[in-house]
């Protein structure tokens, strides 16, 4: 089959009537395709994208974010792109014919669109099994699949109390990423694969058996060789088993085929009027050329619907670029379609695999160049050219850690020796050989979005798409201007080795500088002050520092010291480099009032604990609210106010929640099983011990703690820093999570832990963290770029490959035995209470120049401009008669005091 022109070209000449593009689908492809279209254009188009579900365009690839967080957004790009007025996406409408003569399409409504240029990426539908019972099971293909699994498994667990047996039919990428998620959710993972080895598209057996130990050692039960006969259910419909071919059944709660997909192709098949038949595959999908054209002019076909080389694949990055070549053709270009890139790699946590090229060695005379330590479920792969120089493929289970150098070098001489690159056999060091020997510009880094080195060695240096032409020195601004690293993420720390490669060639120095005063990074300086104990700021710059120190290495020392030990941390000069909260013990808040937050460890209180907040609220006219933390906020105290709110409260038992510090703020828990019908672990009491035994934990960032008694997860602790997860036999822990503005999702590290290993295992990450995090880094961040991300963790944290274990727990347990109320410790002390006072030179005045109001839920506010200007700057509260509470300008400088 041969391509032709676009039936009429748009050379980026405008007309009175803009040609008329439609898009059939809206998927990630059609989104590509919209994109790419915008990105060069729309003067004189005009495109309308017709969806038949009820979403913008998502991330398909990351379904299995939404299986286990029903709150996940995925939406591709930017909502806003849509605004444009040349591009109209239509959700709910489904296209269910063509009129080629015609040129137009109608959907299931009746509706009809006509147009010049016809766009179908109607990707594919998931297989079904043609077994009986296959009514009762679940796809896993669009966001109400994985939303109509996550329910199911919520329900059944609280339906039938106990774990869910949830069993997966497919040992391929969706099936292992499906039966992860399930198991996330609390459920039994239970895998039933008719080859004999997982992944068997992707690896050859002994990568197979590789991966299937890794996946067993996490829990999972495997069945493979074997296909299933019937899905078996009682008399309601429940689903009870699965009929083995061989005889067997395997017990099931529900059932999730993943065995594949097909191409949606019926409006290739079903359409009338073409001057000519539409060129099917034999395995579906219809037939395009190298421009991504069909027999059919006017009409394209882009994603898993295109059939091209007798292949229709469901991967990200063949998607991709078939769209950017009907953009680029529509616009007048000579772009053609390369073939199919395979590399393909699980996203599933704790269990590294990557393949791609020639995995299975079928070109002639080609050499497998192997390691395999079946003990540790390792095996890796190169396939070379008969003489061990060209790069055809790989594969790597149990350490993927050279696909990231590898992979761009695809059809290249290798820098080394293929055998330098087996990173479990002893290799490792060839992967920066290839960035030293110039990676040619012409190879792909980012195979999802077809970004080469050289397009990103030209946005390094100026020379790139974005406004200006003006150097990227940034990763985040690097990945913004070329999407290099912004779909799968596989290519990123490739990306960041190029990137800091070709700033050292420019001559900028990539410096991991705390800051102009301190040369050492971070992790740098707080090992220094650990091994040769300094204590004092002093001290600290006079060795590694020089002048006076700034707003970064001021508070990140005061950081360390406290993080090192459990001095009150105002004093021996500490209190000048302290941020402005840490130096009130409170939280400053916009009208220059602070908040006060006793902890309230795990949300339990008693009545009587209750009514002395009250009452110091209803005294000091106080707004309060109830947290997310499940604690109680205070707000609208004044400077001076502080020591005597905090006298109230530390004698009434209660202490510092220290939401103003770079340190633990609170465990949230559910009430557990004490109360809840559902819980099968005490959560509650779980969850005051973690937040007694780490309060005042000072760390790069906050930390934020969850307990849920139960799979159903009311805690939300996988949204938290560490979360734990009850299951009926101990605790799952999970690492990495956060809120915020790039919300992360926590990942598993251990399950089935008792109380015991829980806590070493708990004391053991956030020592790791606090020692070798960046300032102000999340511990999602943190685990992001450790070089081996959550494996690294699990490595270090259970099973101790650095040795340093033991020193970890008793650098906690140092902090535990030495931990004093910070509070508790202020008011016992009259020079430490002189520093909470609004005037240093008038320590008896109180500063007026904040009114609040009553608001319509009568609650006092700070006032606004034009009602602080009708009270006439008077600290009166404007229909209310709660008592006056005003602000304070600000907190004096230690040296003053």
């Amino acid at each position: 089959m041969t391509g032709h022109p676009s039936s009429h070209p748009n050379q980026g000449a405008t007309s009175a009537a803009p040609r008329r593009i439609v898009v059939a689908g809206g998927g990630p492809a059609a989104h590509r395709f919209a994109d790419a279209m915008h990105a060069r254009g729309l003067d004189g188009w005009h495109v309308t994208v017709l969806t038949e579900e009820a979403h913008l365009p998502y991330d398909r690839v990351a379904l299995s974010k939404a299986l286990t967080d029903s709150d996940v957004d995925l939406t591709l790009g930017s909502a806003s792109m849509w605004d444009h007025t040349a591009l109209n996406l239509k959700t709910g409408e489904r296209v269910t014919s063509i009129d080629a003569a015609g040129k137009t399409v109608q959907t299931a409504a009746g509706t009809v669109y006509p147009y010049d240029e016809l766009v179908v990426a109607t990707g594919s539908d998931a297989a079904r099994l043609p077994i009986p019972g296959a009514e009762l099971t679940h796809v896993y293909r669009t966001l109400e699949d994985v939303w109509s699994i996550n329910k199911a498994i919520a329900d059944l667990t609280a339906k039938l109390g106990r774990k869910v047996n949830a069993v997966t039919i497919g040992g391929g990428l969706l099936g292992l990423e499906s039966a992860a998620g399930t198991e996330q959710l609390g459920a039994t993972p239970i895998v039933i694969n008719g080859s004999p080895w997982l992944m068997n598209t992707q690896l050859d057996e002994g990568a197979g058996q590789a991966l299937g130990r890794l996946i067993e050692a996490k829990g999972f039960t495997v069945h493979g060789g074997v296909f299933p006969s019937e899905v078996l259910s009682d008399d309601d419909g429940q689903v009870t088993g699965v009929l083995m071919a061989d005889g067997r059944t395997i017990d099931a709660d529900i059932v999730i085929v993943a065995i594949g997909v097909r191409p949606r192709d019926e409006l290739f098949r079903a359409a009338e009027g073409a001057p000519q038949q539409f060129q099917l595959g034999q395995r579906g999908g219809v037939v395009i050329s190298d421009d991504c054209s069909t027999e059919v002019p006017g009409i394209w076909a882009i994603g898993e619907v295109a059939n091209f080389g007798g292949m229709c694949l469901g991967l990200v990055a063949p998607a991709n670029t078939m769209a950017e070549i009907v953009a680029d053709r529509l616009h007048g270009g000579d772009a053609t379609f390369p073939g199919f890139d395979t590399a393909t790699k699980l996203k599933l946590s704790g269990v590294d695999v990557a393949s791609f090229g020639d995995a299975f060695a079928r070109t002639e005379h080609a050499l497998e160049i192997v390691y395999a330590d079946p003990a540790r479920g390792v095996y890796q792969k190169i396939v070379t050219t008969d003489d061990a120089k060209t790069l055809l493929g790989g594969i790597f289970v149990g350490d993927a850690s050279p696909y990231t150098s590898l992979r761009p070098m695809l059809g290249r001489e290798l820098a080394a020796e293929p055998g330098a690159y087996l990173t479990a056999a002893g290799g490792g060091d060839a992967g920066d050989e290839v960035l030293e020997i110039q990676l040619p510009d012409d190879a792909i880094l980012c195979s999802c979005n077809n970004v080469s080195a050289g397009t990103i060695r030209d946005t390094v240096n100026g020379c790139g798409s974005c406004d200006g032409n003006a150097p990227v020195q940034e990763l985040g601004e690097l990945k913004g201007c070329t999407r290099a690293g912004t779909s799968c993420g596989s290519c990123v720390p490739m990306l960041k080795k190029l990137l800091e490669t070709e700033l050292t060639k420019s001559g900028v120095e990539v410096s991991k500088a705390l800051c102009e005063h301190i040369e050492l990074s971070r992790q740098e300086l707080f090992d220094a002050i650990r091994v040769l104990e300094l204590t004092s700021f002093e001290e600290i710059m006079a060795k590694y520092g020089t002048g006076a120190g700034c707003d970064i290495c001021k508070p990140t020392i005061a950081n360390i010291l406290a993080s090192q030990n459990s001095a009150y941390v105002l004093d021996a000069g500490r209190g000048t480099l302290q941020d402005t909260n840490d130096r009130a013990l409170a939280n400053m808040q916009k009208d220059g009032t602070y908040s006060v937050v006793p902890r309230i460890a795990g949300g339990e209180i008693t009545p009587k604990k209750l009514g002395v907040i009250a009452a110091v609220a209803e005294q000091y006219g106080l707004y309060t609210k109830i947290t997310g933390g499940q604690r109680i906020d205070m707000f609208g105290a004044r400077l001076e106010q502080l020591p005597e709110i905090w006298k109230v409260l530390v004698d009434a038992g209660f202490e510092s929640g220290q939401a103003y510090g770079k340190s633990l703020r609170t465990v949230k828990s559910c009430v557990g099983s004490t109360w809840c019908r559902f819980g099968v672990q005490d959560s509650v009491a779980m969850a005051i011990a973690l937040e007694l035994r780490y309060r005042g934990l000072r760390s790069p960032h906050k930390l934020k703690m969850g307990v849920s008694g139960c799979a159903r997860e009311c805690a939300e602790a996988r949204g938290k820093d560490v979360g734990v997860i009850a299951t009926a036999d101990g605790w799952n822990l999970y690492v990495g999570g956060n809120g915020g503005a790039t919300p992360a999702h926590a990942q598993l590290l251990a399950k089935d832990l008792d109380d015991e290993t829980l806590i070493r295992y708990i004391d053991r990450y956030f020592m790791y963290y606090i020692r070798t995090a960046d300032r102000l880094q999340r511990t999602a961040r943190w685990q992001e770029e450790l070089d081996g991300g959550i494996k690294h963790v699990e490595d270090v944290v259970v099973h101790d490959t650095l040795g340093i274990a033991a020193d970890l727990e008793a650098a906690m347990a140092k902090h535990v035995d030495t931990y004093v109320d910070e509070w508790a410790d202020t008011l016992k002390d009259p020079e430490r209470l002189r520093r909470f006072r609004s005037f240093v030179n008038a320590p008896d005045q109180k500063d007026d120049s904040i009114t609040f109001v009553s608001d319509e839920r009568g609650q006092m506010r700070p006032a606004t401009a034009e009602e602080k200007a009708r009270a006439g700057q008077q600290p009166v509260l404007i229909g209310a008669s709660i008592p006056v509470r005003a602000t304070t300008p600000g907190l004096p400088d230690e040296n003053e005091v």
